[in-house]
């Protein structure tokens, strides 16, 4: 889906659910309300998919200003803070967002959706506590600015950047921290995100296309881009139905995954047919089934 500015995550469940008849609906990686873009959303059978799902990479477009701080670290929160960027230059902008870039240990928003002592963040914030979350580590595969431009007289910048990080990893938290190394502060304006794991924006529809034609990534199509691929005999796709191990064997790797995502996840089968049967974990000389999708069930 491209979910629409405004909209918690939790909100475009429900209207699919309404949308596709069925309560059976989830969803893989929260995109906060001022956010828009790509979010997964498994219906009836393909809920089983997400859990494979939230642990992919994403890339983001954003804008950053630099020169404000916000008690939200974007553009929601009131702004706490105002340091004039004017004499920050494109090069200590490169220079910061290269320090960013790679193996990095970030401390999350004090009000992301990360619970403490069983309660969420952001409802101690607002209950006037002081949230401080401990660093986790993340990757920033690319952090690439695009364009900087001056407001305000230039008092501010807005940075234009596409990122490419690990999951886990807060846009918020970085436009904080580019501000931060640079001495003026920063927030998100502008979170766009365009794609997660295999899937990207050309592949999205709209709530409004939605509700005019229900159109859904079928099954089969959606393992085939997230996993490795073992096409089976028709013998052992009838064991696998069954819930019965089989010979290990070969898989082959879809086209835009990295390698390391890959090995972490576990092997899409399909019949001759083309139906996925299960998702297998292979053991020395046999595969295991993990999850087995009976051919025939009801769902998408």
């Amino acid at each position: 889906m491209d979910k629409p500015q405004g909209w918690t995550s939790h909100d475009v469940v429900g209207r699919m659910r309404r949308l596709a008849g069925t309560r059976k609906v989830g969803h893989a990686g929260t995109l906060d309300p001022m956010a828009t873009g790509v979010l997964v959303v498994g219906v009836n059978r393909a809920t089983r998919l997400l859990t494979y799902i939230v642990g992919t990479s994403k890339t983001y477009t954003a804008t950053i200003r630099l020169g404000q701080s916000t008690i939200t670290d974007d553009s929601e929160g009131e702004v706490t803070a105002e340091t004039s960027a004017a004499a920050v230059s494109p090069d200590a902008i490169q220079a910061a967002v290269a320090e960013l870039t790679g193996p990095i240990s970030q401390i999350p928003s004090s009000v992301s959706a990360i619970k403490v002592k069983g309660e969420r963040a952001y409802n101690r914030v607002r209950a006037g506590e002081d949230v401080v979350l401990p660093a986790r580590p993340v990757t920033v595969h690319s952090f690439d600015v695009a364009d900087i431009r001056r407001e305000n007289g230039g008092v501010v910048q807005d940075v234009d950047v596409t990122v490419k990080c690990s999951s886990g990893t807060y846009i918020r938290a970085l436009a904080r921290d580019l501000g931060t190394a640079l001495g003026v502060g920063g927030h998100l304006t502008v979170l766009r995100r365009t794609q997660v794991g295999p899937y990207t924006l050309d592949q999205a529809s709209t709530l409004e296309e939605l509700a005019q034609d229900l159109r859904l990534l079928g099954i089969d199509e959606a393992a085939r881009a997230l996993f490795r691929v073992r096409e089976l005999s028709a013998a052992e796709a009838l064991d696998l139905s069954h819930g019965r191990r089989i010979g290990a064997g070969t898989a082959a790797e879809p086209a835009d995954s990295s390698s390391e995502e890959l090995n972490q996840r576990p092997v899409a089968a399909f019949g001759p047919d083309g139906v996925l049967i299960a998702l297998l974990e292979e053991r020395g000389s046999e595969a295991k089934p993990a999850l087995v999708f009976a051919p025939g069930e009801s769902g998408s």
